[in-house]
C-alpha cells in the first residue's frame, strides 16, 4: 500500500527510532521552532483578534461542509465541468491512478512535474506514472531531496524531509546529482533550482494536490511558499489536480477563514508567499494556463468515517499543528508511524483509511495528554478519537487474555470488597519486585512500562485507612 512506510512491525520501528539520536534532536528542535512560530501568529498576534473565535469558525465551516458533503461535491463537479474541466470521482487509490495513467497515455506524456501533495503520496502516483513510461519530477525542495535520495518517504506532513540536516542533504546531492558545493542552504537551493528549471519548461503534465476546492466557483486553491506550484500549473498544457473528497469549502468567504487558519497553524505565517487559485477556464490561445484541466476527487476510505464517531477527523486541513505538539512524535519521529500521515492525526486517520489490520496499533502511540486537541485549529477531538480507536481495536483484534484481564479488573474495581482485598494484598504481592520503593522490572502488563521507566511501589497504607485516620484526627 503506497500510504505505508516500511515493512517492520510497529514496535521494531519505534525501537529503531529511539536509537536515532540525530533524528530525535531534529524533531525536538523543529517542534519547538514550529510551535513557537505558530503561537506568535495565533494567540500572540493581536491583529487577528480572538484566536479561539477563529478556531470555532473553522470548526463550524468544516462541520457544515462535511454534513452537506454530497451537495458541495455535486456543486463543485458541476461548476468545474461547466468551465471546461474534467472531473473524475475515484472510489479507490487504484481507480485514481488508473484514470491518471490513461490521461498520461492519451497525451503521450513523457515528463511530469509535481508540486508537494500528500494525497498523491497516499495513492502512489509517482510509481503509477512511471509504470506508463513517464518521468516524474518532484519540484518542492523537500520532496525533491527525498526523491533523489532513493525515494525516501516523508516524515512530517508539512516539512517532509525534516529528518535530514543540511550536511546529509549536501551528501545526497553530491552522491546522487553530482553536486560540488557546500552545505549552505542558499547553495543547496540554487542547485535544486538549476536542476529543475529546464524540467518546468519541458513538462507535458503538471500534477498538484489541493489545499481547498471552492464549491460555488469550481476553483482549486493551493497554499504554498516556494512558487514551484505556480510553475507546475502554468507551463504544461495538461493539469491534473488530486484532492481528498473532504477538502472543500462552500465559497470564497469560507476559503478566507480556512487559509488564515492553515497558514498560521502550519508554518506560523500570517499568510504564505503564494495563495494560488485556479479555475479551468480553458482558452486555446492562453500561454500561461493549462488547456486541459482534470480534477480527481478521491475517496480511498474517507467515506468509512462519514456518519460515524470519526467524521470530524475529516475536518483536518493538514496543518500538522497536532504533530508539532505531540510528545510521542517528538521521541519517535515520523517514519516510526509506518504511514505517510504521522502524529496524532496520522494515528487517527491511518486506521480509518487503511484499517486496523495495518494501522490498529498507531492509536496507542499517544500519551492522551490532549495537547493535539488543544492545538488543532478546527477543534478535532483527536485524543477522544484515539481512545475510541483503542476500544475498537481491542474489541476486534485484542488478545483473549487481555480481554479476560480487563474484564476481571472491571469486576474487581466495581466490587468494593474485592477492591479492598486487592489493595490490601498488593504490597505483599509486589514485594518481590520492589527495590528502593520502586519497580524497575514488573511482571505481566507492567513489563512494557517498567522496561522504559520505574513504577512506584504500592504503598503499605491506602486511601481508606488514611481517611479513617483523618476523621479521627490522627494525621493532624
Amino acid at each position: 500500500m503506497p500510504m505505508k512506510i516500511g515493512e517492520k512491525a510497529f514496535f521494531d520501528r519505534v525501537d529503531d527510532a529511539l536509537e536515532d539520536d540525530f533524528m530525535r534532536n531534529a524533531m525536538a528542535s523543529a517542534q519547538d521552532r514550529l510551535r513557537g512560530k505558530k503561537l506568535a501568529a495565533t494567540e500572540g498576534d493581536e491583529e487577528i483578534g480572538d484566536w479561539e473565535e477563529w478556531r470555532s469558525a473553522g470548526e463550524e465551516i468544516r462541520k457544515h461542509t462535511l454534513e452537506n458533503l454530497d451537495y458541495y461535491l455535486n456543486q463543485l463537479s458541476e461548476t468545474f465541468s461547466k468551465q471546461g474541466g474534467h472531473v473524475y470521482f475515484a472510489e479507490t487509490a487504484d481507480d485514481a491512478t488508473r484514470y491518471i495513467q490513461e490521461v498520461a497515455k492519451k497525451k503521450n506524456a513523457k515528463k511530469v512535474t509535481k508540486a508537494k501533495s500528500m494525497v498523491t503520496e497516499e495513492i502512489g502516483l509517482n510509481e503509477a506514472l512511471e509504470e506508463v513510461g513517464c518521468q516524474v519530477y518532484e519540484t518542492d525542495l523537500a520532496e525533491y531531496i527525498l526523491q533523489i535520495d532513493d525515494h525516501d518517504r516523508p516524515s512530517h506532513i508539512v516539512v517532509p524531509s525534516l529528518h535530514k540536516n543540511k550536511e546529509q542533504i549536501r551528501d545526497t546531492f553530491r552522491d546522487k546529482a553530482n553536486y560540488t558545493g557546500t552545505e549552505e542552504p542558499r547553495e543547496l537551493t540554487a542547485f535544486a533550482r538549476s536542476q529543475l528549471r529546464e524540467v518546468f519548461m519541458e513538462a507535458d503534465i503538471g500534477v498538484t494536490g489541493c489545499n481547498f476546492a471552492v464549491a460555488d466557483s469550481g476553483s482549486i486553491s493551493l497554499v504554498t511558499n516556494e512558487g514551484n506550484a505556480n510553475m507546475v500549473t502554468t507551463f504544461p498544457d495538461t493539469q491534473i489536480t488530486v484532492m481528498g473528497m473532504e477538502r472543500l469549502v462552500p465559497s470564497w468567504e469560507e476559503l478566507d477563514v480556512m487559509t488564515n487558519l492553515l497558514s498560521r497553524s502550519a508554518v506560523g505565517q500570517k499568510i504564505t508567499t503564494y495563495v494560488t487559485n485556479l479555475t479551468p477556464k480553458v482558452d486555446e490561445d492562453s500561454v500561461d494556463a493549462p488547456k486541459e484541466f482534470h480534477l480527481v476527487i478521491l475517496d480511498a476510505g474517507r467515506s468509512n468515517a462519514l456518519g460515524t464517531e470519526f467524521q470530524s477527523a475529516l475536518h483536518c486541513i493538514r496543518c500538522a499543528a497536532c504533530v508539532n505538539v505531540c510528545p510521542v512524535y517528538r521521541h519517535i519521529g515520523g517514519h516510526a508511524y509506518g504511514s505517510i500521515y504521522q502524529g496524532p492525526i496520522g494515528a487517527v486517520l491511518s486506521p480509518i483509511l487503511g484499517g486496523y489490520e495495518e494501522y490498529g496499533e498507531l492509536p496507542f502511540a499517544s500519551s492522551l495528554c490532549a495537547a493535539c486537541t488543544e492545538a488543532c485549529p478546527v477543534k478535532i477531538p483527536l485524543h477522544e478519537h484515539l481512545i475510541t480507536h483503542r476500544q475498537n481495536y481491542v474489541e476486534k483484534k485484542g488478545k483473549k487474555s487481555e480481554k479476560m484481564a480487563m474484564k476481571a479488573f472491571g469486576i474487581g474495581a466495581s466490587t468494593p470488597s474485592l477492591f479492598q482485598l486487592a489493595t490490601k494484598g498488593m504490597p505483599a504481592a509486589m514485594s518481590p519486585f520492589v527495590k528502593d520503593d520502586s519497580i524497575s522490572a514488573g511482571p505481566g502488563p507492567m513489563k512494557l512500562w517498567t522496561s522504559v521507566r520505574e513504577f512506584p511501589a504500592p504503598g503499605k497504607s491506602n486511601f481508606r485507612k488514611w481517611f479513617e485516620n483523618h476523621k479521627k484526627g490522627d494525621d493532624l
